[in-house]
């Protein structure tokens, strides 16, 4: 087509659409952004860009999920960023010790702006139509969430209503209760910090990938998964041979640009029948695999949690590493101690920046 620009220039990642600091924004929100772990771990949401309307049954490890669309298809990884930017209002008001509640308020222009959204009247429809797909996608599942586990049939959102509108009808306010099994989750706070520029990944495969790579490495600095299990997570209806070469892209840019947030990825081998998610702090490491291989006691990652509330406490870890990594010296002879020794002043210049 005349003036499009070739795909192969194209900067794998989207621009930054807004400045920061804006002072019409109301009820930004501050804190980091979250995801649970529910939806990052299981196949819920399409990741087509065409109207979804497959029924899908993922089954894996004992866990069974069934995703049924409406008549406008099933709920996208897109549309999945206004159940972000709700789950991280919910886990910031943890922090503060406000009382929660499953129906959450929203400012429309905030939400787009904070999840790299454009905000002329497209953007504005495209948000109307999430509310409507998250609303008309039904589950039925046994997964747990918050340590219970009960046979369930839900939509994603239980009810969404625009609560106020401009002279023109553009939607300003938003009201979105979310469904029990979703605000147990975040009550037990089963959610991970995700990094913000998973909303600059323009492939709806690269944000799954980013989902995967970021709940499967937790603590550990990589995450080896076969191909056919990728695609199972993944939740793609590709041939093998299809999604193997969806997959060859990804890996193919990220190796040019490493644009993929916080991990890296790669075949295994040749052969191309697994693929490795690596934390890029492990790259950094490479010279001192001793620092690499520092453990830390589960009881030292608890108290870190206590001293870091509403901290991913594995991003700080990943902070400490690279810290570690550009200090040099020998690693520490007491790992825990030094770490959490890290956490305090890690979080002390949280609070005083």
């Amino acid at each position: 087509m005349v003036g499009e620009t070739p795909k192969q220039t194209r900067e794998p990642l989207l621009p930054l659409r807004h400045e920061e600091g804006d002072l019409f924004l109301c009820d930004m929100l501050e804190a980091p952004f979250k995801d649970d772990v529910a939806s990052m771990e299981h196949p819920i949401f399409s990741l087509s860009t065409k109207p979804d309307t497959r029924p899908r049954r993922y089954e894996h490890n004992g866990n069974i999920l069934e995703v049924l669309p409406s008549s406008m298809g099933l709920a996208t990884i897109h549309d999945k960023d206004v159940l972000i930017y709700a789950v991280s209002h919910l886990v910031q008001a943890i922090n503060e010790g406000r009382p929660l509640s499953r129906t959450v308020r929203l400012r429309a222009h905030d939400l787009l702006v904070k999840t790299n959204r454009q905000t002329d009247g497209d953007g504005y429809a495209r948000l109307k139509d999430a509310f409507t797909r998250l609303r008309g996608t039904t589950l039925r599942t046994s997964i747990k969430t918050g340590g219970e586990e009960t046979t369930s049939i839900f939509g994603l959102v239980d009810e969404a209503n625009i609560v106020r509108k401009t002279f023109d009808g553009r939607m300003v306010e938003a009201e979105i209760t979310l469904s029990k099994w979703l605000f147990r989750a975040v009550a037990a706070r089963e959610v991970l910090t995700i990094h913000p520029d998973y909303f600059r990944l323009r492939k709806p495969l690269e944000r799954r990938l980013y989902e995967l790579a970021r709940k499967h490495c937790g603590q550990q600095s990589s995450w080896l998964v076969t191909l056919e299990v990728l695609q199972k997570k993944c939740g793609s209806s590709s041939t093998l041979k299809e999604f193997r070469r969806l997959i060859a892209a990804v890996i193919q840019m990220d190796g040019e640009y490493q644009h993929m947030p916080d991990y890296a990825v790669r075949w295994r081998d040749e052969t191309q029948d697994a693929v490795m998610f690596e934390r890029r702090d492990t790259a950094r490491l490479g010279d001192s695999p001793s620092r690499a291989r520092v453990h830390l006691s589960a009881d030292a990652i608890e108290k870190a949690r206590g001293l870091a509330r509403g901290w991913d406490v594995y991003v700080i870890e990943n902070d400490w590493r690279v810290w570690m990594a550009d200090s040099g010296g020998d690693p520490p002879k007491n790992p825990d101690a030094a770490f959490l020794g890290f956490v305090k002043k890690w979080v002390a210049q949280k609070k005083a920046a």
